[in-house]
């Protein structure tokens, strides 16, 4: 059986893996951590425990019985997400390699919000992006500016350097990564806001300083649901992945569970999508020629 990326460990992303792999699917889960479950600090909503137990420990046990049932986990992060050649699968991009497969699932949570910077939202496709893959191209020769201090950013970053006159990386503060790639320009400043006319003209950081970029990518934290669906265009409601009744966002081969399609956002829901998910990659696999 070809084999299924599940993306986060959360009960969506657990409950996806489990169906798949009881149904014969080679499944490797990949991500860090289990998301706002983990932060939980007593569950007792939720069907066939007679006694509360913390997010961690519900987290623990889903784990546990995914690994007991051969699915294979990979603790790394998620920073693009792209097509085979000839468009068939799928390269998940790590900060130190990439990972194959021939469908995925999707359930790293809703995506995070960009930090409050004044001028993020107002500039939106207008010199704001978050997409580095999509439109490095649209800053050949000109200068831009990625925020984030973390793996997600620096990959950003790497896109941008063949094609623009200079990148900076903006950490907001932030502990400055080790290992910049070269040409790379650091500015460990916070950042007041992003200003211009148009569109974006300068960052103006807290201290007085500013930096004339044509350009600003947001790269915070790690790569949310959305950043990774407009890298290879799936459709959003929102800033929810669009998905229709088998969880299937638009493109083919790719589903989407738990708080990342939105709605309600609770466990019971979360283990109801990443099962449906999970049967409907497996569908999927079963149907693609050996």
């Amino acid at each position: 059986m070809k084999r299924l990326l599940v993306v986060g460990q959360g009960p969506a992303g657990i409950s996806a893996a489990i169906y798949a792999r009881r149904g014969g699917a080679a499944v490797t889960v990949l991500g860090k951590g289990t998301g706002a479950l983990a932060k939980a600090e007593r569950i007792e909503n939720y069907y066939g425990f007679d006694e509360p137990l913390s997010g961690a420990e519900l987290a623990r046990r889903g784990i546990e019985g995914a690994k007991r049932l051969g699915v294979e986990f990979v603790a790394d992060e998620l920073v693009g997400l792209r097509f085979k050649d000839a468009m068939d699968g799928f390269l998940a991009e790590l900060p130190g390699g990439t990972l194959e497969a021939e469908a995925v699932v999707l359930a790293m949570g809703a995506s995070r919000l960009a930090p409050p910077i004044p001028g993020l939202r107002e500039f939106e496709g207008r010199g704001i992006s978050y997409c580095a893959i999509c439109d490095a191209f649209f800053y050949r020769g000109k200068e831009a500016a990625v925020l984030g201090a973390g793996d997600y950013a620096l990959a950003e970053a790497q896109a941008l350097l063949p094609h623009a006159a200079k990148v900076h990386l903006l950490t907001n503060g932030e502990k400055a990564p080790e290992n910049l790639p070269e040409g790379l320009v650091l500015h460990t400043e916070k950042v007041k806001s992003v200003e211009g006319a148009e569109r974006v003209e300068r960052v103006v950081f807290e201290g007085g300083g500013t930096l004339s970029v044509s350009g600003f990518f947001v790269a915070f934290g790690t790569a949310g649901s959305t950043a990774i669906a407009k890298k290879i265009g799936i459709l959003l409601e929102g800033v929810y992945l669009k998905v229709d009744a088998s969880m299937a966002t638009n493109v083919p081969g790719i589903f989407a569970a738990g708080d990342a399609t939105g709605g309600l956002l609770q466990v019971a829901k979360a283990v109801h999508e990443g099962a449906a998910a999970g049967l409907s990659a497996l569908k999927f696999l079963r149907g693609k020629k050996a």
